[in-house]
């Protein structure tokens, strides 16, 4: 049975980092928007409103999308020191990003429908209460988007951490960038005030100019728009969903220029794969003359902090028979 101590070759497995100051901040938004939504349903109900009905009922969706973000961030806080995941829970909070991409695209495809059939089959509108909702609900989400705006991404204290940073790395200045939790979250307020603003002046116009064909032209062109932000959070998520090496990163060739300059190894097979918010694990198998150790190889990776998880296989290249 072995007797040594191996502590300084285990180390932590959570790569998720701190959230808690946006889970905290999504929290707020989410009950923001539930009350908000609570009041446009009770008060269309009992005003006969279909305008501040149909608004809370389209609230409701991204109270369902808040409540995702959060459970993501919760469950990955509380099972971020579980060992049966293997990688961490990094992933999760992605995973509940790319369910709300999915709930904004649902979202944008109920506008485009509603709109146009809107523009086929026109409905007497309540100019002054729909305009009075729509700057209420632009209200809202302008708070909403303040509490989200700038939330500092999570930061996860490694003590196998190095002080060179991967070129990559801290290229954007915002959290949104690194978060997608957080950026489902805030794309969310967004097309909310977004619609919110295409409302107001497309019924200031019918109201003043009688342009009425205004209020589903520009509920078409929102679904579009907001069809798109979906689009881009859908394909971010993908990459990281599906192990994909980011467009944006040249890990893969930093590691190849790293391991083989040395003019004797070479890289047979590289598995690179993201397990958190800019934190990547990789397996590099590696063929030489004259192997050197494997920790020899991770030493050379240490200026890649973004590294946090490296295993390496080392085979010794047999000299061929020469017949």
């Amino acid at each position: 049975m072995h007797m040594t101590d191996i502590a300084r070759w285990k180390h932590e497995h959570d790569f998720c980092g701190d959230f808690s100051a946006a889970e905290k901040s999504t929290r707020r938004v989410l009950i923001l928007t539930a009350v908000m939504m609570a009041v446009e349903i009770v008060g269309g109900l009992k005003m006969h409103s279909m305008a501040l009905f149909a608004d809370g009922c389209h609230m409701g969706t991204h109270v369902a999308a808040f409540f995702i973000t959060v459970a993501a961030y919760a469950f990955a806080r509380r099972h971020s020191k579980n060992a049966r995941y293997s990688f961490g829970t990094g992933k999760v909070a992605v995973l509940g990003a790319f369910t709300s991409a999915i709930v904004l695209a649902g979202i944008a495809l109920f506008m485009l429908v509603e709109s146009i059939n809107r523009l086929i089959n026109p409905l007497p509108i309540h100019y002054n209460e729909a305009i009075a909702v729509a700057c209420l609900g632009l209200i809202v989400n302008v708070v909403s988007a303040w509490m989200l705006k700038d939330q500092p991404h999570g930061h996860h204290h490694d003590d196998h951490s190095h002080s060179h940073s991967h070129p990559h790395e801290h290229s954007a200045g915002h959290s949104h960038h690194h978060d997608l939790n957080l950026k489902a979250a805030y794309l969310h307020v967004l097309a909310d005030a977004f619609t919110s603003v295409l409302a107001i002046i497309a019924l200031t116009c019918g109201k003043f100019l009688g342009w009425s064909w205004l209020d589903p032209m520009m509920g078409i062109i929102g679904s579009g728009i907001i069809g798109q932000w979906a689009y881009t959070l859908v394909r971010d998520t993908n990459v990281i969903l599906l192990d994909k090496e980011p467009e944006t990163c040249d890990l893969n060739e930093e590691i190849r220029k790293a391991i083989e300059k040395d003019g004797d190894t070479v890289i047979a097979d590289l598995h690179i794969w993201q397990i958190g918010v800019h934190k990547f694990a990789a397996i590099i198998s590696l063929v030489s003359h004259e192997p050197k150790p494997p920790s020899a190889y991770k030493e050379v990776l240490k200026q890649h902090e973004e590294l946090v998880h490296v295993t390496v296989e080392v085979h010794q290249c047999e000299m061929q028979p020469t017949s």
